[in-house]
């Protein structure tokens, strides 16, 4: 009927508390373990800084942290000034990697296709403003391999779905939007990302 302080008995059942706390408990660490208040859950997102998509061919993201297994990229009236699909590639430290992509992208019955990134866009219409977020999520963080999911369109003209899957040579630390081309220029609106 007692429980001894050195840890030598086994507890038999359920212990009401009265509305007493546990205090001094220590660290959580394994599975199974009590979790201290500062180890409870909270929302790991991490939302980057907005970018304005009013110029140059690229947009670029760096300084993403070790450990992030998801990556959302979202466009806000994003247009440019030609026809080239929308493009998102991922990067470690060497940079950009524009090669070895399996990725599609579906407007209507139109699709296609490319290996120099995902492709967010089956094409594009110039200076039309897309909206909408593209989802990579890490699948295997030995390969370093990356899929990616998307949904983005134009208010009550086109909408295009994607989707794709990539291995990186090492560890992501950044991503790239651009067009397949890698000559349209942005014009207008912002690109944001958020990771966690």
């Amino acid at each position: 009927t007692c429980v001894l302080k050195d840890g030598t008995q086994t507890i038999t059942g359920n212990i009401p508390m009265s509305a007493f706390k546990f205090t001094g408990l220590g660290a959580g660490s394994a599975a199974g373990d009590s979790l201290r208040y500062e180890q409870r859950y909270t929302n790991p997102l991490t939302l980057g800084t907005a970018q304005a998509s009013t110029s140059g061919v690229a947009i670029d993201f760096t300084g993403i942290p070790s450990g992030t297994k998801r990556i959302t990229v979202m466009f806000v009236a994003v247009s440019t000034n030609g026809t080239s699909a929308f493009l998102v590639q991922l990067g470690d430290a060497g940079g950009p990697e524009t090669s070895a992509y399996l990725s599609t992208a579906q407007e209507g019955t139109t699709v296609g296709g490319s290996t120099a990134g995902f492709l967010v866009t089956q094409a594009s219409v110039a200076s039309s403003a897309y909206n909408g977020a593209v989802t990579l999520s890490l699948e295997n963080s030995s390969a370093f391999t990356w899929v990616s999911t998307g949904n983005i369109g134009v208010v009550s003209a086109s909408v295009h779905v994607s989707n794709g899957s990539k291995s990186l040579s090492a560890e992501l630390t950044q991503v790239r939007i651009t067009t397949v081309n890698g000559s349209d220029t942005f014009d207008a609106g912002a690109i944001n990302i958020s990771y966690e």
